[in-house]
């Protein structure tokens, strides 16, 4: 007997349309129709993978904030705190630089454990500030952010695995950036849609032909029904 197996989801650049802005709402019936967990581990705000549940009528199963915020469906782990990230924020804002998201900022109002800023803002005097606090800044693609170096996608895979009761092996990770990289380290199988930067395709078991959500889809077509 076979079915699906464990699906591990970015967002950003991997559920989206093909010019990479909005999901791409031809996900939304191939993982609810999943039968198995579907775990949703993105780099953002710990509302929006789990209003993105809600939307796709899916378990939340979600990794938040780089691995900052992990939600099992029953219990929230929080593995870093914002204090530091809103301390850089507040000194690369002093030193003249803005976070670039305008006045009320929906990218960070709900962030738990870390700060994002605009990739259109210098990040080399951001980098400098964050070293100064112990943090690193990671380039995904969306955002500049500014987290703690320590908890990751992977790790908060893993905690997801153990309290929900699936193998990490039989797990299919798809991904398109440089903090998906923990995740295709965890996962038994991970493909990287071909708009992937280049950490992302080195990680990867396979690069796909196909860009965001097209690419996506192709994996959950090839995949459905192949765990024994």
């Amino acid at each position: 007997m076979t079915a699906d197996p464990p699906l591990v989801l970015d967002i950003d650049g991997t559920l989206t349309r093909p010019d990479g802005w909005g999901i791409d709402p031809r996900i939304f019936d191939p993982i609810r129709e999943w039968d198995a967990p579907v775990v949703i581990a993105t780099g953002k705000a710990f509302p929006y993978p789990v209003a993105l549940c809600h939307f796709a009528g899916v378990p939340e199963l979600v990794v938040a904030e780089n691995g900052g915020v992990v939600y099992t469906g029953d219990d929230v782990f929080f593995t870093a705190d914002r204090d530091a990230a809103q301390a850089v924020a507040e000194a690369y804002r002093a030193a003249g630089y803005e976070l670039g998201w305008g006045e009320e900022d929906t990218v960070n109002r709900w962030r738990e454990t870390e700060i994002a800023i605009n990739l259109e803002q210098p990040i080399d005097p951001l980098r400098e500030i964050a070293a100064d606090y112990g943090l690193e800044v990671i380039d995904t693609g969306y955002a500049y952010h500014v987290k703690d170096a320590d908890p990751n996608k992977g790790d908060g895979l893993a905690v997801i695995a153990d309290h929900v009761g699936f193998d990490l092996a039989d797990c299919v990770a798809v991904g398109d950036s440089i903090n998906d990289v923990s995740t295709f380290e965890t996962a038994g199988r991970s493909f990287a849609v071909s708009n992937a930067d280049s950490d992302a395709k080195a990680a990867a078991d396979e690069v796909l032909e196909e860009p965001h959500a097209d690419g996506t889809l192709s994996v959950l077509e090839r995949v459905q029904g192949t765990h024994a």
